[in-house]
């Protein structure tokens, strides 16, 4: 279970990280600007690199905790 759950975080950080990456690029240049931001409302593409760093922290916690306890059984 737990190799799962690392696996998944993991894709969708990079999935994250490419749609952040994306939305940024098209922000430089003037493309899906918009006008006023407002939390919880707008999708901008810093909530995509929050879940990106999200994921990617889960998927690290997960792969230690994985290890730590393969390690205890041996």
């Amino acid at each position: 279970m737990g190799k799962q759950i690392g696996t998944v975080s993991y894709w969708l950080g990079l999935v994250s990280s490419l749609i952040a990456l994306v939305l940024r690029g098209l922000n430089v240049f003037g493309v899906l600007v918009p006008t006023v931001v407002k939390q919880g409302q707008t999708i901008w593409y810093m909530s995509f690199y929050k879940a990106a760093l999200l994921f990617f922290v889960i998927a690290i916690a997960t792969g230690s905790y994985t290890y730590l306890r393969s390690e205890k059984t041996l």
